[in-house]
Formats: C-alpha cells, sequence, structure tokens
C-alpha cells in the first residue's frame, strides 16, 4: 500500500468546500484543515505509485481553490 501525505495551499475561505470535494475522491484517506504555512493536509492511500500520483495530479491539483501542493511519500 503506498500513502501519500499532501501539502496544500487553497484560496482563503474555502474550508467547507474544499473538504467536501476531497472527501469524495478515491483513494482519500484523511483531510485536515491545519494552521501554519499550509491549509491542508491530504492522506492519500493506493495500492500503486501511479494511482497515487493520478489522484494528486489529475484530481487534487485541478480543484479552483488549489494554489500548490506538496507531496511526502511514506516509506
Amino acid at each position: 500500500m503506498t500513502k501519500a501525505y499532501v501539502l496544500i495551499n487553497t484560496d482563503p475561505d474555502v474550508e467547507e468546500e474544499f473538504i467536501q470535494e476531497v472527501t469524495k475522491m478515491e483513494g482519500v484517506a484523511e483531510v485536515a484543515s491545519v494552521y501554519g504555512r499550509y491549509d491542508f493536509v491530504v492522506i492519500i492511500e493506493s495500492d500503486t505509485m501511479e494511482k497515487v500520483k493520478d489522484i494528486i495530479t489529475w484530481k487534487i491539483r485541478r480543484i479552483r481553490s488549489v494554489k500548490s501542493t506538496i507531496t511526502l511519500i511514506g516509506v
């Protein structure tokens, strides 16, 4: 099982909408709103690295309010 932690910066005041949209995505195990340099941490779990990459690239990064992401791959 591949696990990734995605640190996300978004537009201001999108917390509820962002959480609702991301929690519906296949492979998303957890979403947390956080204080500090990033706005959200999303944990993705999938059976392959390719699926994790697709979720980040084609789903999360396509959300209009997302400004930037940093991905940390669990080992």
